[in-house]
């Protein structure tokens, strides 16, 4: 996935009702960009941090800067960290028409947001003529409390929990079913469960586990060009 435009430096300043913060741009002004994230951000948003910013084309929008990218210490040296939630679908898509994700291949129909389940949207439905459909829900993963490791959910998901019980009642009717978290940390060797900020969150996903429902992780490229999908690392339940 690239972005758009080039990215823009700044200083992160604070982050506040969730989807705002103020950061100082490098001609000393101060502005109010959009964050595009509605978790808690732990670690992600410390006040003097260097953040890059998008610029939207569109004149009319109110809020012009995006926040794209924040410069984090896990405790092993600075590096990129992705904070735009909107991303992991668009770097899935690149992922799966160049064939990169082994686990998802021989799937020639890749269709996008497919009603299922009581009242939710698949992020990818994947279809082939000789096999069951694959239905695969993408997470964003941004959270490390540990060096190397990186942790699902940074917040309470309700949605989330839902997901997983839906993708177990597609595998209950022979469908494939998959949960990906795509990790926008290169640093990352592996995945675990956040049980402690979210135990339901927890609890779906051994339901769902039981059920035959998949769990893969990939870590990312980050750059200020653009973010791709990298490696993938175990998931500890």
């Amino acid at each position: 996935m690239r972005f758009a435009c080039d990215l823009m430096p700044a200083t992160l300043i604070r982050r506040y009702k969730r989807f705002l913060a103020d950061v100082e741009l490098a001609d000393g002004s101060i502005v109010t960009v959009h964050v595009a994230n509605p978790g808690a951000m732990t670690g992600l948003q410390a006040p003097g941090a260097r953040v890059w910013l998008s610029k939207s084309p569109n004149l009319k929008r109110k809020l012009p800067y995006s926040w794209e990218l924040i410069e984090a210490d896990f405790g092993t040296g600075f590096e990129l960290v992705g904070v735009n939630t909107a991303h992991p679908n668009t770097i899935v898509a690149a992922a799966l028409a160049a064939g990169t994700i082994p686990e998802l291949a021989g799937y020639p129909v890749v269709r996008r947001e497919v009603r299922y389940g009581a009242a939710s949207r698949v992020d990818f439905l994947l279809e082939a003529t000789d096999r069951p459909p694959c239905y695969v829900e993408v997470k964003n993963v941004h959270l490390m409390r540990s060096p190397g490791l990186a942790e699902f959910p940074d917040a309470v998901t309700a949605r989330g929990a839902r997901h997983l019980d839906e993708l177990a009642a597609m595998r209950a009717e022979g469908a494939r079913a998959v949960m990906l978290f795509v990790i926008q940390i290169a640093s990352a060797r592996a995945l675990a469960l956040a049980r402690d900020i979210d135990p339901t969150y927890g609890r779906a996903f051994d339901r769902a586990r039981m059920a035959g429902v998949e769990a893969l992780a990939y870590t990312c490229r980050l750059a200020c060009d653009g973010i791709d999908l990298a490696t993938p690392v175990p998931v500890r339940g």
